[in-house]
């Protein structure tokens, strides 16, 4: 076959574009050399600036409204309202003109009557939601669009009744999908934005693999679609490999079908300004396919239905539930009753606080008063028949109720952790409160536990969707996390310690409710040896090592440096430190603060020594000094803060322990700079990157650049399962989260694994990867980058064993001819060796990646070399540098006995679940 074939037209963009004409039931025409202009023309534009099919969406207009198209005075108001459709308002931003555009295209658009009579109102339908086969589906393949200068030719562009909802940018087989995103489609936002006003969404494909995303989603929020049903087999297991099978086709029956399309641009788009920015979410896989799930279940009415059983919905943690539970609710208002309220229950402030918020930024809770002030509050809230959303603690089903509160059946609570306290007094309040009510119960820790599982089936049916943590690492849902005992290191030997504290608090769990602060202090009255956690030894080693664990992670997140450009140093990976109790948090804080202090003072004094060196010479500061400089200002800008919640005689309690707890209380309180404390940790360019807590922020606390959790208190079950979810959240150039523990508590752990980390069919599914695993995947990264080496003709431990001086310096240069004979060989290793670097920084200060430090040098002065600027490339100035990273390898490892990266191939999901569930039988 000629490799004309193989071309990105005839391999890919033809059939796609068949596959939509064929299977998916679209029209398909062929407009690059084919389109001229005018109303009769192919697509009707009358130039090639236009990005709306104005002929089709007229057309469609009136035949979606015929009453309005039947008369003149109607027809003049569909063009007013087509007019209303087109605006293109210069001052808004692109993100704005696309939720403008949204909420026209999902609630159509409304005229209103002349003198503000609602009943003259006149409202006009886009699109049919309820009959897709009413509305115009075609895809147009080499797309020309025009903005000012630019002109740029789009591969395939779906249109709905003439809208731009689909972008597709498609390579060849061979090129990597990254490219398309960087190379291709970013520049068309910035070039051609217009064209993405009406977007819904976004796809990158080669044909073999395939993702989506908004037009707000970084590359690191690009999914693959991978399952129709949610039993279907996983045709990709792990995230960020070559898939099994092809992508694409399952992508786009999952999203492109006419149904499935406008079924996610009407229920399962959100725009969230909860946080600094806002961003535009489109449901995930399995959430799209969970919560179709849930619904088909609701309109079932089946006898667990009809008894007020919705069923279990088990999404890991970090999955997104919290936006599973808004396109729930946003799918049964619109397609079901708008008449259905909705009760969130949770059993924590901080969940309630933060589904509330999340419910409030995008746009759907809009009544300030759907939250619960309290007992009385509540029931005045679910005796209204109107109240759409009511958030509250199930603490707030205190008041006795002797009389149902309503009688109504289109109530649903929906329980987040239900497992924690639906079978207790406050559960039997609220059921008879909400006689006729249906209950679904949302959890991120699976009920496999035989007593419990039991328990909650009784209660909520059995599970309606299920998906676990296996399923969400492999989708890149959420993070590998990777485990480190620590605790060994600083002589934690007490092995019934956990055991008896655990035993102890469950006890007190099972007698009612448990307040945070009832909690801390049942571990200081209870546990007799509450004193090790607390011991000024104790503390001193953890602050010890944290300081020295942690300063070293400081590149960690860094941002990749873009070609021509000098490293910026420093990331802004947060970490946070679980403390036995509040006194102990502020004790650890004081600790580690100064230890911090004194690491700087250290690392100062060294790099002072050094530079005088070179200036003594009249030399200038390598690159390696420069480093340290940056370094050493990334630790005097790093804020650290313990962070509790009040309690009633805190300033006496402390006082006790020689502390002035008001100066914390009022960071807590006051925030810094004027900004909330919980903001300023989310935020990932702000400098507060410590916390140090004991129980706020383990639960309903989502930040997405919490990378290392370092745990020194006793936890077990769901509460170090949530704990340990804190740092798998995906953020961009972070790679796994790792869990740090200082207390041994690694048989809490395997059990807790043992019993919460399978599948509903006892399928194992391991959240938590020993740090030796993380070293085997960083082993594998350098693998990757030999054989893409290999490929191009170039072995990379030629450049590993050469001699330094001449030698290296001409290793370098073949390496850089090889790798450089196309843009996508080059640009598929400096890939490949970000990936290289960014798990180095993950792992380090891991001795173990120590042995490969002259693969890693190596792979580093090649990356460095192609950097630069061919036609300013100074030779000379990158040979000084590579010189000093090669003697630096050298000294550390002789080449006598330079060890070579292995060819095996690591089986990292090799883990025997059967052998672990029986041990804790």
């Amino acid at each position: 076959m000629a490799s004309s074939d193989y071309s990105e037209d005839n391999n890919i963009q033809e059939p796609v574009a068949r596959m939509f004409e064929e299977h998916l039931d679209w029209r398909s025409v062929y407009a690059f050399n084919a389109e001229t202009f005018g109303p009769d023309s192919l697509l009707g534009r009358n130039n090639d600036s236009q990005v709306v099919l104005v002929r089709e969406l007229d057309a469609a207009l009136a035949r979606l409204n015929p009453k309005l198209a039947a008369t003149v005075q109607g027809r003049t108001q569909l063009g007013l309202a087509r007019d209303l459709l087109l605006d293109a308002d210069p001052t808004k931003t692109l993100l704005q003109h696309n939720q403008a555009k949204w909420k026209l295209l999902r609630d159509g658009i409304t005229l209103k009557a002349p003198g503000g009579r609602g009943e003259h109102d006149v409202h006009i339908t886009v699109i049919d939601f309820k009959t897709p086969s009413n509305n115009d589906f075609l895809v147009v393949r080499e797309l020309w669009v025009q903005s000012g200068p630019f002109r740029r030719r789009c591969d395939l562009v779906g249109f709905v009744n003439g809208l731009p909802l689909v972008f597709i940018e498609l390579k060849r087989h061979d090129k990597g999908l990254k490219a398309a995103f960087d190379d291709n489609y970013t520049d068309y936002k910035d070039t051609i934005p217009h064209l993405f006003h009406f977007n819904a969404l976004v796809i990158v494909s080669n044909g073999i693999d395939a993702r989506f995303g908004s037009i707000t989603s970084t590359w690191d929020h690009f999914y693959r679609w991978k399952r129709l049903n949610e039993g279907d087999p996983d045709p990709a297991p792990k995230h960020d490999d070559k898939p099994l099978e092809p992508i694409l086709p399952i992508l786009l029956r999952g999203m492109c079908t006419q149904g499935a399309l406008l079924d996610i641009v009407e229920n399962f788009t959100l725009f969230d300004s909860s946080e600094e920015q806002t961003v535009k979410i489109l449901a995930r896989n399995h959430q799209y396919i969970g919560v179709n799930k849930a619904i088909d279940k609701l309109k079932s009415g089946d006898a667990n239905v009809q008894a007020g059983k919705l069923g279990v919905f088990w999404h890991t943690q970090g999955s997104g539930k919290s936006y599973s539970m808004v396109f729930f609710c946003q799918k049964v208002h619109r397609t079901l009753s708008a008449a259905y309220t909705f009760v969130l229950l949770t059993d924590r402030v901080e969940l309630d606080t933060q589904i509330y918020t999340t419910f409030v930024g995008c746009g759907v809770s809009t009544n300030q008063g759907d939250k619960a002030t309290g007992a009385d509050g509540l029931e005045r809230l679910l005796r209204d028949q109107d109240r759409r959303y009511v958030f509250s603690l199930i603490h707030k089903f205190r008041k006795r109720v002797t009389e149902p509160w309503t009688e109504r059946r289109n109530i649903i609570v929906l329980s987040d952790e239900a497992h924690r306290t639906q079978y207790g007094r406050l559960a039997t309040q609220m059921r008879m409160a909400l006689k006729q009510a249906c209950f679904m119960a949302f959890t991120g820790t699976p009920l496999i536990d035989g007593k419990e599982r039991h328990e909650t089936e009784k209660v909520f049916g059995p599970y309606v969707s299920v998906y676990d943590f296996q399923r969400a690492v492999a989708d890149g849902a959420t993070l590998p996390l990777y485990y480190e005992n620590r605790g060994e290191k600083l002589r934690i030997t007490d092995p019934t310690l956990n055991q008896r504290i655990e035993e102890r608090i469950d006890a007190a769990r099972a007698d009612g409710e448990l307040t945070e602060e009832q909690e801390a202090k049942l571990y200081r009255e209870l546990a007799r040896d509450y004193p090790v956690f607390t011991s000024d030894t104790h503390l001193n080693d953890v602050a010890t090592d944290f300081v020295e664990h942690y300063h070293q992670r400081w590149r960690l997140m860094e941002p990749p440096v873009k070609q021509g450009e000098s490293p910026k140093y420093g990331g802004n990976a947060k970490a946070m430190l679980v403390c036995i109790d509040k006194v102990t948090c502020v004790k650890m804080a004081m600790r580690i603060n100064a230890k911090w202090k004194e690491k700087i003072e250290r690392l100062r004094a060294t790099l002072a020594a050094e530079q005088l060196k070179f200036e003594a010479k009249g030399l200038p500061f390598p690159s390696g000094l420069l480093r340290d400089a940056a370094k050493i200002n990334w630790m005097m800008d790093t804020q650290i803060h313990p962070v509790f919640s009040p309690e009633q005689n805190e300033v006496k309690d402390f006082a006790a322990e020689g502390i002035d707890v008001r100066p914390y209380r009022e960071v807590i309180v006051n925030g810094i700079g004027g900004k909330k404390i919980d903001e300023c940790f989310k935020d990932g360019k702000h400098p507060f990157r410590v916390a140090v807590v004991c129980a706020m922020w383990l639960t309903g606390f989502d930040v997405k650049s919490l990378a290392t959790l370092y745990l020194d208190k006793p936890m077990k079950g769901h509460t170090l399962m949530q704990a340990i979810a804190r740092v798998n959240r995906v953020a961009a150039n972070k790679k796994n989260g790792l869990v740090i523990d200082y207390n041994g508590m690694l048989k809490s752990l395997r059990k807790a694994l043992a019993t919460y980390a399978q599948g509903d069919k006892g399928s194992p599914a391991d959240p938590l990867l020993d740090e030796d695993q993380a070293l085997a995947e960083y082993a594998l990264s350098i693998d990757k980058v030999q054989a893409h080496l290999s490929t191009v003709g170039y072995a990379l431990n030629a450049l590993v064993q050469a001699e330094e001086g001449a030698q290296t310096w001409q290793q370098l240069l073949l390496a850089q001819k090889a790798v450089s004979t196309s843009p996508e060989t080059k640009k598929t290793f400096q890939v490949l060796a970000e990936d290289v670097f960014d798990r180095y920084r993950g792992l380090f200060p891991n001795p173990g990646v120590f042995k490969f430090e002259p693969q890693e040098n190596a792979i580093t002065a090649l990356y460095n070399l192609l950097q630069k600027p061919k036609p300013q490339a100074d030779v000379a100035a990158i040979m000084q540098d590579i010189r000093g990273i090669i003697d630096t390898a050298l000294e550390l490892t002789p080449k006598a006995t330079t060890p070579h990266v292995s060819d095996k191939r690591y089986d990292l999901s090799a883990i025997d679940f059967g052998r672990l569930s029986a041990e804790f039988a």
